[in-house]
């Protein structure tokens, strides 16, 4: 009979529980290494191959398709909706149009004439305003006049010949600069309007394009509709969290410049939120025509706009745009902010642009392809036996 020490097996099971679950971790981080890894590969290469200057080229030239193509896939669930109300998809597309002309020509009757005003005061009362900030200069420098070694009037001197020296080049450049932006906005103008045009025609035949699906081997068809539609869903919920994104930039917009007595806050809010969805140079373009008509009114409310303004952006490019984009397209906030970091360290403010949709592409391909085929299957399995 043998009398030994009887093992614990339970101790056994536990260990190895506990050497598998490390080894599913270690394997998970494998997997984002490798997956960061290549996508720094990637963007390498786009780099030194100058790929994405091709890309960038190409979109340049075709411009009224691309911007076609944006307006007919933005439009598509509207019309889907009109279709389901027993409405035929060339009087839903023209529904469609004239809904977007009527925004379109009331935000141009609200905001051009209102601008228009201002603009005008602006050029009126300005030369008491630059006499108001030469003056305030002035007083600035003459109590820094106690300040041993200091040569105030010197200071002065370099100051004052800038500000003519600004003066003078934008007085000189003025005329070159209002031909070349007249131009730069007929040029946009005629590219949207030829983008509309391609947009409705490809609204029609929307459905139509399902035929090109045809071009693709039966054997790769239903993969490759399926990877499609879910691709076409998460672009979809990045533009559903970048629309509530705006419009949560718009109130708090509207509310912030009204409580600083600005004229027509709702408008200025609504170009603020509007210019949002440019990342960095989007909270500038929006707040210059609101801190413009706050410092016609006076330098107070001028002051207190760019206050506003600045508050509202710090708080929407730290906390909202994370936090709401982590809600519609599911990606964890840091990744999002990550992701900004890196796109626009690479590719500037058009990689800020595309940042969060890229990112979100490439995880409904990867989830898509790990519910298909159990790339993570074992580390699943791993943290289930925890």
């Amino acid at each position: 009979m043998f009398f030994g020490k009887k093992e614990n097996k339970e101790l056994d099971i536990r260990k190895i529980n506990e050497v598998s679950s490390l080894a599913a971790k270690v394997l998970r981080i494998f997997y984002l290494i490798l997956i960061a890894g290549g996508a720094y590969i990637v963007i390498k290469l786009f780099q030194e191959t100058r790929i994405l200057d091709f890309v960038f080229t190409i979109v340049k030239v075709a411009l009224p398709l691309f911007i076609g193509l944006i307006i007919a896939w933005l439009l598509e669930p509207f019309i889907k909706w009109l279709e389901s109300k027993k409405i035929k998809r060339t009087f839903g597309a023209i529904i469609a149009y004239l809904i977007l002309f009527l925004v379109i020509l009331l935000i141009l009757w609200a905001l051009i004439p209102l601008l228009a005003d201002q603009i005008r005061e602006f050029l009126r009362i300005a030369p008491s305003v630059f006499d108001s900030i030469r003056s305030w200069t002035v007083d600035a420098l003459d109590k820094l006049d106690s300040i041993s070694g200091l040569d105030v009037n010197a200071l002065k001197d370099k100051i004052f010949n800038n500000f003519e020296n600004i003066a003078e080049h934008i007085t000189g450049t003025l005329p070159e600069t209002i031909i070349s932006v007249v131009s730069s906005i007929f040029s946009g103008l005629g590219t949207f309007v030829l983008g509309l045009i391609i947009g409705f025609f490809l609204l029609i035949s929307f459905d139509n394009t399902n035929n090109l699906f045809n071009f693709i081997p039966k054997n790769i068809r239903g993969t490759t509709v399926e990877l499609l539609d879910k691709i076409n869903g998460s672009l979809r919920k990045y533009v559903k969290g970048a629309c509530i994104d705006c419009g949560v930039i718009f109130i708090l917009s509207s509310i912030g410049l009204w409580l600083v007595g600005l004229k027509a806050p709702a408008l200025f809010g609504f170009f603020c939120g509007l210019t949002n969805i440019i990342p960095y140079a989007g909270p500038y373009i929006g707040g210059a025509p609101a801190a413009i008509v706050g410092f016609v009114q006076s330098p107070t409310v001028g002051i207190l706009v760019i206050l506003v303004i600045a508050v509202i952006q710090f708080l929407e490019g730290n906390f909202l745009q994370p936090y709401i984009m982590s809600k519609t397209t599911k990606l964890h906030p840091v990744t999002i902010l990550l992701g900004l970091l890196v796109f626009g360290y690479f590719f500037g403010i058009i990689g800020m642009l595309i940042s969060t949709p890229v990112i979100s592409v490439c995880k409904t391909i990867f989830m898509f392809y790990d519910n298909k085929y159990g790339i993570m299957d074992y580390t699943r399995k791993e943290e289930l036996k925890e």
